[in-house]
């Protein structure tokens, strides 16, 4: 029997879900404005940006990938094509929600129906704790980079162009 969508679970709880599956007592924090940018979260969290995990998903010769980058870097796209052996092109909207369960804006970095090829940026390892978003563009949850890199099974790289 098929649950009809007010007794499906909302995006925040199925993140909280795949946290606590993997061992992660995490809270997901709520706030009244906007959290879909690292510097709208970074300022509702109160954080500096780069302990913003932005969550980046792109097509690798087709094929979804995350990188999981700090909110104060920038993606190198051309370093991504290296690490994943193959073209790396933008994911739309459709393609992000197939991949992931999620929009844009809300991806977190876990709990998605099939796993996804995970790359994780090496300069969120600096911090204690980091944010990343809990399913919507106003949920975010904080974590320990190593327990990013566990339940994301990501591989730790350099992910920051040199352009900044």
């Amino acid at each position: 029997m098929a649950l009809s969508m007010d007794q499906r679970p909302s995006a925040p709880q199925r993140v909280q879900a795949a946290l606590s599956a993997a061992g992660v007592a995490a809270r997901i924090e709520e706030f009244p404005s906007s959290t879909r940018t690292a510097q709208e979260a970074a300022d509702a969290v109160g954080t500096g940006v780069g302990q913003i995990v932005k969550s980046l998903m792109f097509l690798a010769g087709g094929a979804p990938v995350l990188a999981l980058v700090s909110g104060a870097n920038r993606l190198d796209t051309d370093r991504l094509a290296v690490l994943t052996g193959a073209p790396i092109g933008k994911a739309d909207a459709d393609a992000v929600r197939q991949a992931t369960g999620y929009a844009i804006g809300g991806v977190p970095p876990t709990g998605f129906p099939a796993p996804i090829p995970t790359f994780i940026d090496r300069d969120l390892l600096r911090y204690a704790v980091v944010w990343a978003a809990a399913g919507t563009p106003r949920h975010v949850f904080p974590i320990a980079p190593g327990d990013l890199v566990r339940i994301t099974g990501g591989r730790v790289v350099e992910l920051a162009s040199d352009q900044g």
